[in-house]
Formats: structure tokens, sequence, C-alpha cells
């Protein structure tokens, strides 16, 4: 018995180890950057380069997370019906308290699948229309030096699930993003990298991915669409 211990001691010094190393390795200081009318017009041109206004006319977008949570977002009505295992949700956006839980297709007053949805909609709503919110209220934005080129650094002081995440968008030459570092509460590693490169030109107009590449895997936004 005592042999097992000292095995599995060794094994957990060996892991712990390891995660050290690979988050010392990993791990990426937040980026400092400027404030001011310089990282106000480079977010304006990324939104020039996912046609902004294409997308803030778009009533309906539909989409998926990982093929687990299914989407369709009135955006005018603010409006999201969000739907995951026997569970189904028409949230109310800016009136939470108006929204409908369903469970089994029958009408219940859960509150914890309430917030799930909220939760769930924050979140998987961010990977699909991040880029659109740079200017929404609550946000600071600034320019980066990152490889010897321009970055946007954009940070939620206010607002969503997780308030004080910080992003720093890359773009190619024509200001549209490539992907974004994320120093956020959680994931532990500062740094951390996800494509945004799978655009598609939905039939509004609006430019939004269909999935992101990460060192984990893919996150795939499943069958992406937005119209009128």
């Amino acid at each position: 018995m005592k042999k097992l211990f000292k095995i599995l001691g060794g094994l957990l010094l060996i892991g712990g180890i390891v995660l050290a190393v690979f988050y010392f390795k990993n791990n990426e200081s937040l980026p400092s950057g400027k404030q001011g009318t310089k990282a106000d017009e480079l977010a304006t041109k990324m939104l020039d380069a996912l046609n902004y206004e294409a997308y803030k006319n778009t009533r309906f977008i539909e989409w998926s997370f990982r093929g687990k949570r299914f989407y369709k977002w009135d955006k005018q009505k603010n409006i999201v019906e969000v739907s995951w295992d026997t569970n189904k949700v028409i949230l109310h956006t800016k009136e939470p308290e108006k929204s409908i839980v369903l469970i089994d297709g029958k009408e219940n007053d859960n509150k914890e699948i309430l917030q799930k949805s909220i939760d769930y909609f924050n979140n998987d709503s961010f990977w699909l229309v991040a880029p659109y919110k740079v200017f929404d209220s609550g946000i600071e934005r600034r320019l980066v030096q990152y490889e010897g080129k321009d970055a946007l650094l954009v940070t939620y002081t206010t607002g969503g699930s997780t308030p004080g995440d910080s992003y720093l968008w890359i773009l190619d030459k024509n200001d549209r993003p490539t992907s974004y570092k994320m120093w956020v509460s959680i994931i532990p590693t500062g740094g951390t990298e996800a494509s945004w490169s799978d655009w598609i030109t939905t039939e509004s107009g609006a430019i939004l991915p269909t999935k992101h590449e990460m060192s984990v895997g893919a996150l795939d936004m499943g069958d992406v669409k937005a119209y009128n």
C-alpha cells in the first residue's frame, strides 16, 4: 500500500511539474496599450471590414454552439430562442423577467434554467458577434503593437457574464480579424489564442464566423444564418 501511495505521489508531482511548466511557458501578460482616437479608428476599420451596417440592420440570426445549444435570435425584438437537451427558453434579453421556460415542452418556473439560458447566450453569441460589440457601453479600446503591427485590445469593464475579460484582436491587411488572444477569468493562462478566419457572408450581408480553431480543438458554430 505504501508503495502504491509513493507511486501516486510521484505521478502527482510529475503532473504538477508538467502543469507548472505549461503555465509559465504559455501564460502571457496582458499587453499595455493606449486609449484614444487611434484605437477607435482601428475599431471602426474592423467594423467596416465586416460590413457592420448590414449586421446592424439584420433582424434574425441562427446558429448553434458545438452542436449542443441552438439559437434563433430576433435582434429587433431582443428575443432569442435558446434550446438545449430537453430545455427551451424564450429569452427576453432586455427584460429577462418576461422570459418563458419550457422543459419537455411544458412551461416551468425554473430560475436556474433561465439563468443558464442567459449565461449560454452571453457566451455563445459572443463567439459569433464579438467584433460588432467593440463600441458597446462599458468597453475600453486600446491600440497595441503586436508583432510590429497595430492590434486592438478590448476590455469589458461591465456587462455580460464575466466582466473584466480582455481580448486582443489580430487583424489582416484589410482590417478583418484573423484571431484574438484572450485574458479571461475562465482560462487560467493569459494569451490563449482562437482563430476568427472561417467567415461567411450571410443573406443579410452580415459577415459571421462558422468555427474557431484553438489549441484544444475546433469550436463549431453550426449552420450560421442571418436574414431579414
